[in-house]
């Protein structure tokens, strides 16, 4: 599925956005089964497939300020997916390399995120 009508950059940044909710999903597949995996593992669930939603919606935003809150919808979506790992990592339940992935990749789409924002707030 192709975004048309972007340009490079926000295309890119959709395909990213997909391609970190699709890693959540797997890595949500491959959690223990214990209570705090699957808790910890659907909120991650929860939170990790909503960003690339925020933000596809604010690329279709009718406004500035509807980007804007779009945006800033899957910043806080990703500021609690980093949570998630955070406490799936420290507390033991999945100490593996799609964690860190997933926490790098967060972290950059975040600074990706809040550029974006920032440059959308001073058109405005």
């Amino acid at each position: 599925m192709k975004d048309e009508g972007e340009d490079t950059g926000l295309q890119d940044l959709s395909v990213r956005t997909r391609r970190f909710a699709l890693r959540v999903l797997k890595l949500y597949a491959a959690l223990p089964k214990s209570t705090e995996g699957q808790v910890l593992g659907k909120q991650l669930l929860r939170s990790g497939t909503s960003v690339g939603a925020h933000y596809r919606e604010g690329i279709r935003a009718r406004s500035t300020a509807e980007l804007i809150s779009k945006f800033e919808g899957a910043l806080q979506e990703l500021e609690e997916s980093c949570y998630w790992l955070e406490l799936l990592y420290e507390g033991e339940i999945m100490r593996d390399r799609r964690v860190e992935w997933l926490a790098h990749e967060a972290d950059e789409l975040i600074a990706i995120l809040v550029a974006c924002v920032r440059k959308a707030k001073r058109r405005k």
